[in-house]
């Protein structure tokens, strides 16, 4: 696992979240302090984070 700091794209606070190394994927997760949803994008490659993306999603 990986973990990772980035700003929430609404609330603009400092968020950690924990990546598995193993794959690269896109999913939706909720920010840990305004709760609003975050889509989440990252890609792997030999276990280093070449991309990573979080994005808000129209509500």
């Amino acid at each position: 696992m990986y973990e990772h700091f980035f700003q929430c794209p609404y609330c603009w606070e400092e968020i950690s979240m924990l990546l598995d190394a193993s794959t690269s994927e896109t999913y939706v997760e909720d920010c840990e302090v305004c709760c609003n949803p975050i889509q989440i994008t990252f890609t792997f490659i030999n276990n280093d984070l070449v991309a990573f993306e979080a994005n808000n999603i129209e509500q």
